[in-house]
């Protein structure tokens, strides 16, 4: 098929020309043209409308008709010369049909997954037995070494400001510029070593030398608090995309059970798929 430019360049040619008046009472069959015998209806003119880029489908609607008029007139010409149709075609055909309708499948089954039912189950089902979270509040300086960290942690122990030297030596610039805050965060948030040091840390109390893949971090929790719920409305996004997955997943079970389904492929050579030349 034309790529869009090539599609398109119809339309410069035929700008100039009017498109037919249409009288009331037209459906998606009323053909338009024939070519041979082969029907082009107004539904394939406005199924092409659909697919064209945003700046097609404001031009002029005599200049758009004329233009994918003729469009379709020609793409069947051009079809009809081509005469019996390769197994790469005829595939690719197949599987494009087979794409769309399964797509329109999907959609009908979107449509009616997701409830405001749904979606409190959906809530209640991740939420009803969960523990509560702890969240911490910490600050680090990080260093290089472990020798260097000591040195540090040897400076806190005699009064130092573990905001100054954050700000004056923590490698990691960015927290080091607010005295080496790293703000609330919850479990996950941060690599392992960190986080376990956390959980075990005591709140005022400078804990490391802790060694990551970054260096070697000197932790000082400040708070600790339990983790608020997440609202429904603050997870309808992830609620609605987890409902639909659920939704497709147990229809394609359920018509693949009601199927008769032969799976004549499962011992093929998996190689068989670089094969290009089976279809040529």
């Amino acid at each position: 098929m034309m790529k869009c430019a090539k599609v398109w360049s119809v339309l410069a040619l035929t700008a100039v020309l009017s498109g037919p008046a249409l009288a009331e009472g037209e459906t998606a069959d009323t053909v338009v043209a024939t070519v041979n015998g082969v029907a082009i209806t107004l539904g394939h003119m406005i199924a092409l409308r659909e697919t064209l880029p945003p700046e097609y489908q404001q031009l002029a609607d005599d200049v758009l008709f004329k233009g994918i008029y003729n469009q379709l007139i020609q793409q069947e010409v051009l079809a009809q010369s081509v005469g019996e149709l390769g197994p790469r075609v005829v595939a690719t055909l197949d599987n494009d049909k087979r794409g769309l309708v399964s797509g329109i499948a999907i959609e009908n089954i979107v449509a009616t997954a997701v409830t405001d039912e749904a979606l409190q189950a959906a809530y209640d089902a991740r939420f009803k037995d969960a523990a509560p979270q702890t969240e911490y509040n910490a600050a680090h300086i990080l260093v290089a070494t472990r020798e260097e960290a000591d040195a540090i942690k040897a400076e806190l122990a005699a009064g130092a400001d573990f905001a100054e030297i954050a700000k004056a030596r923590s490698t990691d610039t960015g927290s080091g510029a607010n005295g080496g805050d790293l703000g609330w965060f919850g479990l996950g948030m941060m690599v392992k070593p960190f986080e376990d040091a956390v959980i075990a840390a005591k709140v005022g109390e400078v804990s490391g030398p802790v060694q990551t893949d970054f260096g070697f971090h000197l932790i000082l929790v400040r708070e600790t608090r339990v983790a608020e719920k997440p609202t429904l409305d603050q997870l309808r996004d992830e609620l609605a995309a987890e409902v639909e997955n659920a939704a497709i997943n147990a229809k394609i079970e359920e018509l693949t059970k009601g199927a008769t389904v032969t799976r004549e492929g499962e011992g093929l050579d998996p190689a068989l798929l670089k094969n290009s030349a089976l279809i040529d």
